[in-house]
């Protein structure tokens, strides 16, 4: 490492992350807004490769038109095409652009809502189409009728910005597939105009990608139900004695219904994780643009706990079954092993009892073929030997009669075997 000094701060080694730390503060600025403008925000959802195929088309689409693209590792945009300006960002599993075009119309959300004026066309859909949402700045003086603007069932209305503005919304995409926000302006600076702006856009973008785990939960709901169903019936058939192969098999049924589960976790955890941290932004925003009451309407945020709140528990509820199933089917499994374990434990019980009776008969046999052996081989021994004593008597060598010297030759010679296979037993035993 290079040596540095206090005195000298330019001198200071910086840490290899410390420029992308400083600059996350300061990512996605606020633009200012003048009064009256509309925004047209578009949001698709992006893998890696279908981001890169954006970030090409957006450069060649600003290199048509003179103008600077995003840079190669940049993450927003901003670019203006005469009177209108575009906002471009790139997130995790998303890209949006916002089109800021001049508001002179005094009636909000007019045509063209569904084209793009001319100049903005050309641009490839980088992902499949999210979110669409019109946004009008539009000053108070000319505050339309509400409830003949909106759906008045879902329409949504509160003073913002500690009542610098009014903002409305029914959270309906309409026949041009835009949902409609309108912002009345009481007395915002075109700073707060554009920050206002920006988080009811981001409102209506993360409240839309938080409810992604809807359809999630909807998929693996009925699959989780049957886990369950599957997990008690093996519950009670544990109970019952059946026989090590009976519980071998249901053994290889939890352990299919544990694979299961785990695949399905894995492929719903990221979506509920994405959508439980999208609904805490939605209510970060909620709570930065301060809202209050205005003329009796729901406000924005009474109206997403109203309908969002519970479409989150539920994915939060079905995302801790499974984590509860999991547990659960971790533990049976566990009672299970042990139980075949103890039935083989028995098993090899038995088993060892049976071979030490084996082994005890077999040493009886055994015994009871050296007592023989000793007999046989004492007499071939006691019969070598009357040959030796008819030989002697003939020879002249010995006195008394052949028989009798065998006779009194038969103790000694028995007495003699039954040592020598004693010796050579205990032999084997030491060894």
């Amino acid at each position: 490492m290079a040596a540095s000094s206090f005195d000298d701060p330019a001198s200071l080694v910086p840490h290899p992350e410390r420029g992308a730390i400083l600059a996350e503060v300061h990512a996605r600025p606020f633009a200012p807004l003048e009064t009256p403008r509309r925004l047209l925000h578009f949001a698709f959802m992006t893998d890696s490769r279908q981001a890169a195929a954006d970030r090409v088309a957006l450069s060649r689409f600003c290199a048509e038109r003179g103008v600077p693209g995003p840079l190669d590792d940049a993450k927003h945009h901003r670019v203006r095409f005469g009177e209108t300006s575009l906002r471009w960002e790139q997130h995790s599993e998303f890209t949006t652009y916002s089109w800021e075009l001049p508001g002179t119309e005094a009636t909000p959300f007019l045509p063209p809502t569904g084209a793009l004026p001319h100049g903005m066309r050309g641009l490839p859909q980088p992902g499949p189409h999210l979110v669409a949402a019109d946004l009008h700045l539009m000053p108070v003086a000319a505050e339309p009728d509400l409830g003949a603007l909106f759906d008045p069932a879902s329409l949504a209305a509160s003073l913002v910005d500690n009542g610098g503005a009014i903002a409305a919304t029914d959270f309906r995409a309409g026949a041009d597939g835009f949902v409609r926000i309108l912002v009345l302006d009481r007395e915002l600076t075109p700073a707060r105009a554009g920050a206002l702006a920006q988080r009811l856009l981001e409102i209506e973008t993360y409240r839309t990608l938080a409810l992604l785990g809807m359809p999630e939960s909807q998929r693996i709901g009925p699959s989780v139900r049957r886990a369950e169903e599957t997990l008690v019936r093996i519950a009670g058939t544990m109970t019952q004695t059946d026989g090590l192969a009976a519980d071998h098999a249901l053994l290889d049924e939890m352990t299919a219904l544990a694979s299961r589960l785990e695949a399905e976790a894995a492929s719903s955890n990221y979506r509920f994780g994405a959508s439980r941290a999208y609904d805490n932004i939605v209510q970060q925003r909620l709570v930065a643009i301060g809202e209050q009451g205005h003329d009796g309407w729901p406000t924005i945020s009474a109206f997403l706990a109203r309908r969002m709140a519970p479409a989150m528990r539920t994915c939060q509820m079905l995302q801790e079954r499974q984590a509860d199933l999991a547990t659960k089917l971790a533990r049976a499994a566990n009672l299970l092993r042990t139980r075949v374990d103890v039935a083989l434990e028995q098993q090899n019980r038995d088993l060892l009892a049976a071979m030490n009776e084996r082994t005890r008969l077999q040493l009886r046999l055994q015994q009871t073929v050296e007592g023989l052996s000793v007999a046989a081989i004492a007499y071939y021994i006691v019969s070598l030997f009357g040959y030796l004593a008819k030989g002697a008597k003939d020879s002249g060598w010995l006195k008394i009669e052949p028989g009798l010297a065998t006779a009194l030759f038969v103790p000694v010679a028995l007495l003699g075997v039954w040592a020598a296979v004693r010796r050579i037993r205990r032999g084997h035993g030491e060894g």
